[in-house]
């Protein structure tokens, strides 16, 4: 198993801090914050053990907030001392962004010049949601200005920053209810040149189509009109978690057809049963049954057994092909049993389905033994 990321995110993070401030600023404590920042740090979390340097950075930083966002700024290209030995160095400027959300809302246009310099070294797409949330109409004003800018960090960091289900953030609710400031921020962004940016484009919009399927179908056929291939990368991206659900749709805007002919042809499940930890391997065959050729989109979805007994369903993703008529295609796939820090596996009979282009054809079950 992985070794926590807060192991590596160990009292040489502040120290580093202390350094580069003391640098800049003769008067910083850089023994007293150091004291402060580990205060029992060794039961703390990665987020936590960055809240708790950036509350000893208030602590030891001058009260006037524009001050000492001036220090933290001039420090930021000192020496860490950690270059080349620690996997987390990019992580040194978490405690920043952590102190500018907490003790910024206030100064706006200081904390958004803080969070342009930060940005560019360690992502502010957490502390930017927090300026969103209390002042959208300036928070969206500077990000329109931020979608222009030179730097790819900065460019990715509207979209990020903008994403209602932002992976470890608090929901962005008023644009659950309604993404059109979003969207005409992703307008800006959705040829970048920088598949960094692209890519954080295609995640906003999948995010948006949890709560908003139809509007993500409609801006995916208005995007697709004299689309490039960058573009279309992004479309195809943005449109996977309707694509695994099988939705029409989607798969048109794509170019693939619903109601295809189709069908699967030697299918095995084996074993039948297996231990957790073990593996199953799955075959089976898509056969063409119409007399021309057809685009398919074929996955694998294994219909789980939760701990409660109930299922859930994954879809794991398999190819993307065209098939001549009455041709057939091989497809196989490996399912690990082992238990991961995302997955957990339980006792109970597992099916197996092959989708192709949303269709659902049943391949086999298989029985998960707890020993």
């Amino acid at each position: 198993m992985a070794e926590p990321l807060k192991n590596s995110y160990g009292p040489e993070i502040p120290q580093a801090i202390a350094r580069m401030i003391a640098a800049v600023h003769r008067r910083f404590d850089a023994k007293a914050f150091v004291r402060d920042a580990v205060k029992g740090y060794d039961a703390l979390e990665l987020m936590q053990r960055g809240e708790r340097i950036a509350d000893a950075l208030h602590a030891h930083l001058p009260r006037d907030y524009a001050q000492a966002v001036e220090i933290l700024l001039a420090s930021l290209d000192q020496p860490t001392g950690l270059a080349g030995k620690n996997a987390m160095s990019s992580f040194l400027f978490l405690p920043h962004t952590l102190f500018v959300a907490k003790h910024g809302l206030d100064g706006f246009n200081t904390s958004m010049r803080a969070q342009h310099a930060l940005t560019q070294r360690f992502t502010a797409e957490f502390s930017l949601r927090k300026f969103i949330q209390i002042n959208q109409i300036l928070a969206l004003n500077r990000l329109q200005v931020w979608a222009r800018d030179p730097s790819e960090h900065v460019r990715r960091a509207v979209s990020e920053s903008t994403r209602t289900r932002l992976p470890w953030a608090s929901r962005l609710r008023e644009f659950m209810r309604d993404p059109r400031p979003v969207l005409d921020l992703l307008e800006l962004l959705k040829d970048d040149p920088s598949l960094y940016v692209r890519r954080s484009v295609a995640n906003n919009l999948n995010d948006i189509s949890k709560d908003h399927p139809r509007l993500l179908i409609e801006t995916a056929q208005r995007w697709w009109q004299g689309a490039d291939e960058n573009r279309r990368w992004v479309i195809r991206h943005a449109l996977r978690s309707a694509v695994k659900r099988g939705d029409a749709a989607a798969l048109r805007v794509l170019g693939f057809e619903g109601a295809v002919k189709a069908a699967v042809k030697n299918a095995s499940v084996a074993p039948a049963r297996v231990k957790k930890g073990g593996v199953v391997s799955v075959t089976f065959e898509v056969v063409n049954a119409a007399s021309r050729e057809q685009r398919l989109v074929v996955d694998l979805a294994v219909v789980y057994v939760k701990a409660n007994g109930a299922t859930s369903r994954k879809v794991f993703k398999l190819r993307t092909l065209t098939l001549a008529a009455k041709a057939r295609a091989a497809f196989a796939k490996r399912l690990s049993l082992a238990d991961l820090t995302t997955r957990k596996h339980y006792p109970g009979a597992h099916r197996v389905e092959a989708v192709f282009n949303g269709k659902v054809a049943p391949l086999g079950v298989f029985e998960l033994l707890e020993r």
